[in-house]
């Protein structure tokens, strides 16, 4: 699977959190509940697109797309039926 930036990760669509590429804010993103092999989807993005809200271990968490940017993760394929 091809690994990509939150921030290019299409609405509702589900991913895992693959890694953090290269950020100091790598303990606040484990604080906020982005650990690496949590599911995470984008949910909304404000009006001027930052800041933008995700799911991610159970409950809705806003953060600034520079935030995002460094967040690495893996589409879940969905089932066509």
């Amino acid at each position: 699977m091809k690994i990509i930036k939150l921030t290019e990760l299409p609405y509702k669509q589900k991913a895992i959190i693959k890694s953090f590429g290269e950020t100091e804010l790598y303990v606040k993103l484990l604080e906020m509940g982005c650990i690496p092999e949590e599911e995470i989807s984008v949910e909304l993005t404000a009006p001027l697109g930052d800041p933008i809200a995700i799911n991610v271990s159970g409950y809705q968490l806003s953060m600034r797309k520079d935030e995002a940017e460094h967040i690495m993760v893996e589409m879940i394929e969905t089932k066509k039926s």
